[in-house]
């Protein structure tokens, strides 16, 4: 029987932050991919930007669409999205900026508050994508 987890890890130079602990930036089983957590790092730096919560989750999108980018896919490919924020103080604004993220149906999400994250970031997303199969 073939296994069918992959993990992979890719590089700043592939527009994706340097890893902060032990883990892939993405593991794929059969057609789902699951990216996981990005901070609101800038992959050539590593460190946080600078800016609220809008300015930190558009780095965390960015940083979202280059692993994605690593198989042909988009946001709009997302089926599952989880968001965790540091304050519900900032989810009307959140929310203003993550729907421009998509061109058509909007995935299933959960948004959770959370007492902290790594970096002193105020968002963090990680997301379970589904990968078409090619025609």
């Amino acid at each position: 029987m073939t296994n069918l987890k992959q993990s992979f890890s890719f590089t700043p130079a592939q527009g994706v932050p340097p890893h902060v602990a032990p883990f892939s930036h993405a593991t794929r089983f059969g057609n789902l991919l699951f990216v996981t957590g990005q901070m609101p790092t800038d992959p050539v730096t590593a460190k946080l930007v600078a800016g609220g919560v809008v300015a930190q989750a558009e780095q965390v999108r960015r940083n979202l669409e280059a692993v994605l980018a690593q198989f042909s896919l988009t946001l709009d490919d997302a089926l599952m999205v989880r968001v965790y924020l540091t304050s519900f103080d900032d989810y009307a604004a959140f929310n203003a900026a993550y729907e421009s993220w998509f061109h058509g149906p909007l995935p299933s999400r959960t948004c959770v508050g959370v007492t902290g994250l790594a970096v002193g970031a105020l968002v963090e997303i990680d997301l379970i994508a589904g990968i078409p199969e090619k025609a």
